[in-house]
């Protein structure tokens, strides 16, 4: 998605929702554990940033949808460069949590 062509907000929330319509696909938040237990996304894995390659074991197959988020969407940028450089074949930042619309769970 372009994000000249959309606000942040409707890419994280229309993000979520094509995580919820793509089969087998896996919602990652690479924010801090302390940042995710204080509030995120429901359905979403946490793998922090600094623990990204942890995500090789936790999601061996490299041609699982990641959809990927963070704070404000530098990390998950971050993340996403770092997932697709090692072979994940779909990856998408959908940004930051903060212009996120939709209720979370602790």
């Amino acid at each position: 998605m372009n994000l000249e062509s959309a606000s942040y907000k409707n890419t994280i929330d229309s993000g979520v929702q094509e995580y919820r319509e793509t089969p087998h696909s896996v919602l990652v938040d690479v924010r801090t554990s302390q940042e995710y237990n204080q509030g995120h996304i429901p359905g979403s894995i946490n793998i922090p940033l600094q623990e990204i390659t942890e995500i090789f074991q936790r999601i061996p197959d490299k041609n699982t949808p990641l959809f990927v988020y963070c704070h404000s969407g530098m990390r998950s940028a971050k993340a996403a460069d770092i997932l697709t450089r090692a072979g994940y074949q779909a990856v998408k930042n959908i940004g930051g949590i903060m212009l996120y619309n939709g209720s979370l769970e602790l």
